[in-house]
């Protein structure tokens, strides 16, 4: 298995295309199997002979890629200028499914039908996780993370949203020698390979796991027994005074995927965000559905937090011998969140100095935690491939 990483600031997009197909083909002494593109708005327009230049020179197997706010490849960060960025891998005897799905009546048939949906996206009992790519603005996201997590339970989806558009019809996904404009694509990937994952959402916590006492829909009326906005006032109070300024940043809360732990720490917490607060009752609204008797702990989010985190996550992996890797990371993240560019490739690849990596900035970041899919923001979602145990 071997992977390797091009990237391309040039302002001509077909300037850029040749220099990183060169590259390519210069790392590789056997044939590409599969190829992941992303690209700035900047070269939307010459996409279509890129692409044809793409897919003829290389001859992968597969191709999928999507436009994008900026693009992460090698150690750079290019941001809200012209960027392409290349990952080509060989995978020996893994089983590569390329697929698109677009429109109202694919999505039906897919959500609604397992066989549907184990068909167009090559899903089976080998498959070791899904690369996926989609437009924000024609994907049901979350029925499709469901279906995922239903019919085939265990299966990583990674990736992130196209980010160039600002409405429908802009963003461009790319699925083997197709451009095209709505839906989602990506390729699933089957046989002799790991996928691991890291997903860094960027916080940490404040104060202490709290049990939702009483709750409806997304509203949590009670922790611990308290009015929930008194629960949160404690833990304000309960912070130095030198951190509070944190909260200018916004207030999340973390909901644990399982309450079977005597401890919870760091990837045990789905983070969302806390949207409203009700003074008559003490009730507080969080962006996601919660449950009486699940456990929650208030967080917050800065720079300093998202560096923390993102290094905590990735020690496991330090120095492991990851063939290659793909890194999505949340276009509020960059330097819009860092004083340091690149920081996020940076950090990837001062753990994995070995392995090129690519992505790009999106709009949601798809990833796992605690076994099940999700969509994330402000999160940097990591796909490492490498030979199986």
């Amino acid at each position: 298995m071997q992977f390797c990483c091009a990237i391309s600031d040039d302002e001509s997009a077909r300037q850029g295309a040749e220099t990183a197909i060169g590259e390519i083909l210069a790392a590789s002494d056997a044939k590409v199997d599969a190829v992941f593109v992303f690209f700035t708005e900047h070269y939307r327009r010459e996409m279509d002979d890129v692409l044809e230049r793409l897919w003829l020179e290389l001859d992968p197997q597969a191709l999928v890629g999507c436009s994008a706010e900026g693009v992460i490849g090698q150690d750079r960060e290019i941001e809200r200028e012209p960027g392409l960025a290349i990952l080509a891998a060989q995978l020996p005897d893994v089983r590569v499914h390329p697929f698109h799905i677009g429109g109202r009546s694919e999505w039906r048939q897919v959500l609604n039908d397992e066989e549907q949906l184990s068909e167009r996206l090559g899903l089976g009992p080998q498959t070791r996780a899904v690369v996926a790519m989609g437009d924000p603005f024609s994907t049901p996201l979350d029925a499709f993370l469901v279906a995922m997590d239903r019919h085939a339970a265990g299966v990583p989806v990674v990736g992130g949203m196209a980010s160039s558009a600002r409405q429908p019809g802009e963003n461009r996904l790319l699925r083997n020698d197709q451009a095209l404009s709505e839906g989602m694509v990506g390729l699933s990937l089957s046989g002799p390979i790991a996928v691991e994952t890291v997903v860094s959402q960027g916080c940490r916590p404040i104060g202490n796991p709290l049990v939702v006492t009483r709750s409806h829909d997304n509203v949590i009326e009670q922790l611990g027994g308290k009015p929930a906005l008194r629960a949160l006032q404690e833990t304000i109070e309960s912070m130095p005074g030198d951190e509070r300024g944190l909260l200018e940043n916004g207030l999340l809360i973390g909901r644990a995927i399982s309450e079977y732990r005597e401890r919870f720490g760091r990837g045990d917490f789905l983070i969302r965000s806390v949207i409203g607060v009700e003074q008559e009752n003490g009730a507080i609204s969080i962006a996601d559905y919660v449950r009486t008797g699940q456990t929650v702990q208030f967080q917050v989010r800065d720079a300093a937090s998202a560096d923390e985190d993102l290094s905590v996550m990735l020690e496991p992996h330090r120095n492991s011998a990851a063939a290659g890797g793909l890194l999505f990371s949340c276009n509020g993240r960059g330097t819009k969140l860092f004083s340091d560019p690149a920081h996020d490739i940076s950090a990837a690849r001062g753990a994995l100095p070995k392995t090129p990596i690519a992505g790009f900035f999106a709009a949601g970041e798809l990833g796992p935690v605690g076994g099940r899919n999700f969509v994330h923001g402000h999160t940097a979602s990591l796909a490492l491939f490498k030979e199986p145990r």
